[in-house]
């Protein structure tokens, strides 16, 4: 079964602006997949199309076979969320918090408070479980937000910059946990961002959207099959021989587009034989990035 499904998904509000327009793809179970665009771009939108905050104009969309249009309280049992701004109840404390949502989604209260300790330690939280959230810092709710999404046991999360305010050990504690939920549970992962570089680190497959409009979709090797950006090569290297498609980038630092890395063995076999004196070579391929901007200028290039 397909986690979760787009059917030409859209959404137009108000005053006429269409913030999502025309979305059709899906997710398989134990992805982590990474919804990628600028501020504005139309991922919060979905997001909120896919938990049923908003009402589609246009299209439809189903989370683990199920229609959030006719069976929206089964979508809810079987997804979790977590959002950019972490809201909870500040009077309670963390623990107290995550056994009240345990409660609305029909978790047992023995199960509860074994699953609450649970992800309270996991996400370094466990000496802050008696605090009340007013007391919390901003990382500090960012992470006991996600134990709320997690205490249920959601077969698809959805994450909305879930490393905001977050120091850079936090951060990798969520990461890893990101990719165990993925990988040993088959949590399906619909991970919103901005951040190209920490999606490439983290996400097994793209969707890259501008203006509420998908770009492409695929897996990093696809999106770059699909771009015409070119493989870097890069060469430090003294006493380099003239002829060879190199630019000069700084002082024994040189750099050539290739087609594919067939082609350096020879590059360097040729910069041997010149005299030259390499140093190092390192092939660069085009990053999501690179794919993102060359995708967005070819989109600007087109008639509105």
């Amino acid at each position: 079964m397909e986690a979760v499904t787009l059917h030409d998904l859209s959404k137009t509000f108000p005053g006429g602006k269409k913030a999502v327009d025309r979305l059709f793809f899906s997710l398989e179970q134990g992805e982590v997949f990474g919804f990628l665009g600028p501020n504005g771009a139309g991922k919060t939108t979905t997001v909120k199309l896919l938990n049923g905050m908003l009402t589609p104009t246009e299209g439809r969309c189903l989370v683990m076979g199920k229609d959030l249009a006719s069976e929206p309280e089964q979508v809810h049992a079987a997804a979790g969320v977590v959002t950019e701004h972490a809201q909870m109840y500040d009077g309670m404390t963390g623990i107290q918090n995550l056994i009240f949502y345990a409660s609305v989604y029909g978790v047992e209260r023995s199960e509860a408070e074994k699953r609450a300790g649970e992800l309270l330690r996991r996400l370094e939280l466990d000496e802050a479980k008696d605090q009340k959230l007013s007391a919390y810092s901003t990382g500090m709710r960012q992470r006991l937000s996600l134990a709320r999404a997690l205490i249920h046991r959601p077969k698809v999360l959805f994450l909305d910059e879930p490393t905001s305010g977050l120091d850079p050990e936090s951060a990798q504690n969520v990461n890893g946990l990101i990719r165990e939920l993925a990988e040993a549970e088959g949590t399906t992962v619909f991970l919103c961002t901005h951040q190209l570089r920490y999606a490439q680190e983290i996400c097994t497959r793209y969707g890259l959207i501008d203006r509420g409009r998908m770009l492409a979709t695929g897996t990093l090797e696809q999106l770059r099959a699909g771009v015409t950006s070119p493989t870097s090569l890069q060469v430090c290297a003294a006493n380099m021989p003239g002829g060879l498609p190199f630019s000069k980038i700084s002082e024994q630092n040189y750099e050539a587009a290739i087609r594919s890395e067939e082609e350096i063995p020879g590059l360097v076999r040729k910069i041997v034989e010149g005299g030259g004196e390499i140093y190092a070579v390192k092939s660069q391929k085009p990053t999501l990035e690179d794919i993102y901007f060359a995708l967005t200028t070819e989109r600007k290039e087109e008639p509105r």
